[in-house]
This record gives C-alpha cells, structure tokens and sequence, in this order.
C-alpha cells in the first residue's frame, strides 16, 4: 500500500469515526418556558393598567420575581393577593394569613387565606385586570387551585380579565383517585375532579370556565399564557419549594399519595426534616423507623407533636408514575390496633377523598382492588372532560 493509499484510509476512517460521534450525540431537550418567562407576551396587556397579582415565592421569573420584574418595567401593581403559605410562602398549613404591607415595595398585600378567601367587590374596583401566577403541584387537596377558583369567580362578577401564567404540573402525567362528589366541597377540593386531575393550572382554569362551575355558571374572562416545550410526559423539578411541608421533588411526588394520612391518627413527618416522605404512628409500632414531630417554623403544632412515631422511611422509594400509591395507606389501616379509632373523629379524610366511600369501604373490609375498580366509572367519565381543556400533549 502506497503512502498516499495509507492516508486516504487514515482520514477517511477519521471522518467515519467523527460523523458517528456526530449522529450518536444526544439530542438536547429545549428547556420548558413557563408562562412568566414569556413577558413579551402578557406585558403590553399590563402597561397603562392597575394591576391585581395573585402570587406567592414560587412566582419567579428566572431568578428574578415576578413583582420585581413587572415593577422594573414599569407597571402598576395595585395588590398583591396572597393565598395560604402567604406571599413570602413560610407560614404554616392551615395559619391564618393577615393582610398588610410589603415591607420591600410598600405593596399592599390583601390575604386570600384569612376570613376572606375571595377578592371583595371594593377591591376588584380598584384594578384593570389581575394576573394569577402560582405553582402547582397537581392534587385536589392542594389548596392554590382552590383560591384560583374564588379569583376567577371575583373577576367573572366584576367582569375584570385575569391573566393566568401556566406553570408545569410536577404531577401531571396520571389521572387517578375518586371524583370528588358536591356534598364534600370544601376549600381543599372545591371542583368534581380526581384526586389527581392531570391538567395544569391554566387547563384547569379553562375547565372550570368550559363546565360553569363558578358561581351562577358565569365565565371568568381568562387568557392563559402556554407553557413552551412541555408536554404532560415532562418530567420537570421544581425550582422553588411550592410550600413548607413539600421540601423536596421526593415529597412532591409522594404528596399526592401520603396525603389521605391527614384525616388520621398517623403522622406524615410535619414536623420534621422529612416532611411527606415519613409516616408513623405511636399507637402501633408499624415499622422500625422512628422519629418524633417537633414544633418547627413551617410546622407550628405539628400533629403528634412530642410523641415518638413508628412507621417507614420513603424518602428513596422509587414513586410509582402510573398511579396513586395507595399500599402504605390500605396497609397502615389494617394493621391498626384500634381500626375503629384509625380515622380522625372530624372525618377529615372524607373532605380529602371528596367521598365518605373510601372510609366506609375500608371500614367494611372492601379488598384494594374492589376500592380501585369502584373509582373507574368516575375516572373515565372526567377524562372524556378532561380532552377538551387541554393546552398540551
């Protein structure tokens, strides 16, 4: 072989070698875009306006904040309506928000989680248009879907647009748990929606429109900013914690499924480091893991506070993405030394179900599967609903 010959092999197996790298090279996901990040298509709508912002610490624009954005810009932003957490987003599940002044931008802001949970007329007089701009995570009992709803039924009587920024549902890529039932509405499930309902917030806010469930069956002038590069498949990990008690992606994710917990005698780690990723009770030893809720910031009067709880550790289970992960809940009630005494006396867990059926069934001995199959009817009907409101695949 000539040395000319060796060279033309040599390089041609170097091409080879470089455009196999070049088409084995992984592809790059594009980066989801929330609604926010979008201003250039929500801010001439703002400008010259009196402007309302539903908002608490998730409301981020990059690392910037959604009010220190908009300020920098020039718009007029009459209040601020914080929903439960509050604006800064440190307060305890269930506290009592008050209204004041924000102490950075002399803001004003009005609490949606005190003895009002819906703007006032009065103060609906005073703005242009409202924007709702809020992180979900994509459960019934969660309540910012809750105050979304009284802010769109306030618009819709004041015939006020609101502007709603979508955000990513953590939680998003399952449909799953009974359709709550309209004599158990309350403000942690005020919609006929699944536990786990599969929409975004602007999906949502577009099926409570599209179904007349606001007050008087009146529509909410809404406009929903998309999400880009997002599909319900997405897998996305939240920047900013959503709330106290939902620390991590982990919790997130277990939320949805530890939640039911709530409406009995055993502990999901409010109170700890490890808050919705343990569970224990100290009536009976369920498991070798052991820890003892405490009065902490975020968790003032946790339940069980002082006493040493026994149960599980999940904070590196694998979470299952099909559905609700029921076992734990189904196991903890049958093992129960009292079961008689397992549900707390104000049948809580009802309001959380959105159905006395789940109760009732467990207390009748109703096998797992019989209780699964005993939501289909529901959650089928809700996802012929559901293909309506979608914004993404």
């Amino acid at each position: 072989m000539t040395f000319l010959t060796k060279l033309f092999f040599i390089g041609f197996s170097m091409l080879a070698i470089a455009c196999q790298a070049q088409t084995s090279k992984p592809k790059t996901t594009p980066a989801v875009q929330t609604g926010a990040d979008q201003m250039t298509l929500y801010l001439p709508a703002l400008q010259g306006k009196r402007v309302g912002l539903v908002v608490n610490h998730t409301s981020r624009v990059g690392t910037s904040h959604l009010v220190d954005s908009l300020l920098n810009r020039g718009v007029t932003i009459k209040t601020i309506f914080a929903p439960e957490h509050g604006f800064r987003g440190q307060a305890t599940d269930g506290e009592e928000i008050s209204s004041g002044r924000d102490p950075k931008t002399g803001i004003m802001i009005t609490s949606l989680y005190g003895k009002n949970r819906k703007p006032t007329p009065q103060q609906m007089d005073s703005l242009d248009v409202v924007v709702f701009d809020i992180q979900d995570v994509g459960a019934r009992f969660y309540t910012y879907t809750s105050t979304m709803h009284y802010v769109m039924e306030a618009c819709a009587e004041a015939n006020k647009p609101m502007i709603l920024l979508d955000r990513p549902n953590p939680n998003g890529h399952y449909v799953d748990g009974p359709v709550l039932e309209p004599k158990f509405k309350s403000f942690v499930g005020l919609n006929p929606i699944p536990v786990v309902y599969g929409l975004t917030m602007g999906e949502l806010a577009r099926m409570i429109n599209g179904q007349g469930w606001l007050a008087g069956a009146k529509t909410c002038p809404l406009t929903v900013i998309p999400l880009k590069n997002y599909t319900h498949q997405t897998p996305y990990t939240l920047p900013v914690t959503p709330s106290p008690n939902l620390p991590n992606q982990q919790a997130i994710l277990l939320y949805p499924s530890l939640c039911f917990f709530e409406g009995t005698v055993v502990s999901v780690g409010r109170g700890t480091d490890k808050q919705f990723q343990v569970i224990g009770s100290p009536y009976t030893k369920y498991g070798p893991y052991t820890f003892t809720p405490v009065d902490k910031p975020g968790a003032v009067n946790p339940p069980l506070e002082g006493q040493l709880c026994y149960g599980l550790d999940l904070s590196a289970v694998a979470v299952s993405k099909q559905g609700l992960m029921l076992d734990y809940f189904f196991d903890f009630f049958n093992r129960a030394t009292d079961k008689s005494k397992f549900f707390l006396a104000n049948n809580g867990i009802d309001r959380l179900a959105g159905t006395d059926q789940l109760r009732l069934q467990l207390l009748a001995g109703v096998p797992v599967a019989k209780i699964r199959k005993s939501w289909e009817p529901g959650i089928n009907a809700y996802k012929l609903i559901r293909k309506k409101y979608l914004l993404y695949p």
